[in-house]
């Protein structure tokens, strides 16, 4: 046995390829969850959108990814270099701490997989599946890739100059989907019949599935991102699952308030806007603070969803409402609530910290917010012009699913007295009925 295999230790190895396993699971989870929020002539495509980023971030992350954001900085704090490119010189007995490289590696891969994922959901409905293909690798690699070096990689400006804090992804994650998302729906504009359709979630109990799953991964999302089987693993996990019960509920609370109606689709967001707040922090956090920010999260988050139709512009499935606006309430409440307990040395404004880490967090939401809408919108424009990003007028009309992947989602069977579909509707009424 070698030096370094002599230093993994086999408790917290274990933790982490469950934490792994976990991880990927979300991005299935997420295709349910979206692929259920979206009317039933275009599920599958969105489907397909969150899992065809599982193939294309892994090529990308085990080609660059992976050294550009981990490798030894070789730019003033703002990416890393190329000497692990292809994974090279990391073997099964390289170590990261005290797991096998390789394993931290695929953890990360994870992260940049879901992040990717997330923004599908704010352009739902009308991007071009062949733009999506060219779309993710070219944006993992020039705002994903950058963005976590700067929080999590070494020498990274946010991380080792700034001082801000970032347990599991509130900046790399969270913030950039959720302003990526924003700027590729005004690139796309708005989906036919925007404020004026009905586009409500075709299948509710799809979207509490995939809900559900999103909640069962993101243990292993936060407190996997203690790299370890430890104490700070455990409270990282348990500040999870509170703030998600506190959002959920400050969501269903405003929704009875407002609407007099508590809802499903309420109950799903509300928990995933407190699981989307509490990751940036769960590892900073005691449980006061997390019951806060998953309530804090979820009662912001209910009202920023409805921001869109007040400004124009058409988030499909709340990337922006949830996902940017609930990652920047976790990120700056660290500056609120950090405890010297869970960081080993910070405090927030809350236990005397002052406004310090307060204002670090700021400039770190400040600095990666604005970094991914302005690349993300650049790289919209660019790729829209060179191949088109939105779908035809005809295809977005009867639906992706047909005219993209020839496939329906939904097997109506016979009509009437056991008609089959095709012989008893007109060609155009078929389409506009498997649609």
């Amino acid at each position: 046995m070698t030096l370094a295999a002599a230093r993994i230790d086999t408790g917290d190895t274990a933790w982490l390829l469950a934490a792994t396993a976990l991880v990927l699971l979300m991005t299935p989870g997420l295709a349910l969850f979206y692929g259920g929020m979206v009317r039933a002539k275009s599920v599958l495509n969105m489907l397909m959108m969150s899992f065809v980023s599982i193939a294309l971030v892994t090529v990308v992350w085990l080609t660059a990814g992976y050294s550009l954001v981990f490798g030894q900085d070789a730019f003033g704090g703002l990416i890393g270099g190329l000497r692990h490119a292809g994974m090279a010189g990391i073997g099964p007995d390289s170590v990261q701490g005290t797991v096998p490289t390789l394993l931290f590696a695929t953890f990360q891969l994870t992260f940049a997989i879901i992040t990717a994922a997330l923004i599908s959901g704010a352009v739902a409905d009308r991007a071009k599946f062949g733009a999506w293909l060219v779309f993710v690798p070219v944006w993992a690699l020039l705002v994903y890739v950058p963005v976590a070096h700067w929080v999590w990689g070494p020498g990274g400006w946010i991380r080792e100059g700034l001082g801000a804090l970032d347990f599991a992804g509130g900046m790399p994650v969270e913030i950039t989907s959720g302003a990526s998302g924003l700027a590729l729906c005004l690139v796309l504009g708005p989906r036919l019949g925007f404020k004026k359709d009905a586009m409500r979630p075709h299948n509710l109990p799809m979207v509490m599935l995939g809900a559900g799953l999103l909640w069962f991964g993101w243990f292993g999302f936060n407190a996997g991102s203690a790299l370890g089987a430890n104490g700070l693993a455990a409270a990282a996990f348990l500040n999870t699952l509170t703030a998600g019960c506190t959002g959920l509920l400050g969501w269903l609370l405003v929704e009875q308030r407002r609407d007099g109606h508590p809802t499903t689709l309420g109950a799903a967001s509300g928990a995933v806007a407190g699981l989307v707040a509490i990751t940036p922090s769960c590892g900073s956090v005691s449980l006061l603070g997390a019951l806060a920010v998953g309530l804090a999260a979820g009662v912001v988050c209910s009202y920023a969803v409805s921001w869109k139709f007040k400004f124009d512009y058409d988030d499909s499935l709340d990337v922006v409402g949830v996902h940017l606006v609930g990652g920047v309430i976790g990120t700056l409440l660290i500056g609120v609530f950090a405890v010297h307990g869970m960081t080993g040395g910070v405090e927030g404004l809350l236990y005397g910290g002052g406004l310090g880490q307060l204002g670090r967090q700021l400039v770190g939401v400040l600095a990666v917010g604005s970094y991914a809408f302005a690349a993300t919108y650049g790289i919209g424009r660019l790729l829209d012009r060179l191949i088109g990003l939105r779908a035809d007028e005809e295809h977005e009309q009867n639906g992706l699913d047909l005219t993209v992947h020839a496939e329906s989602a939904y097997d109506h069977g016979v009509l009437g007295h056991g008609a089959p579909v095709s012989s008893s509707l007109p060609t155009a009424q078929k389409v506009k009925h498997q649609a």
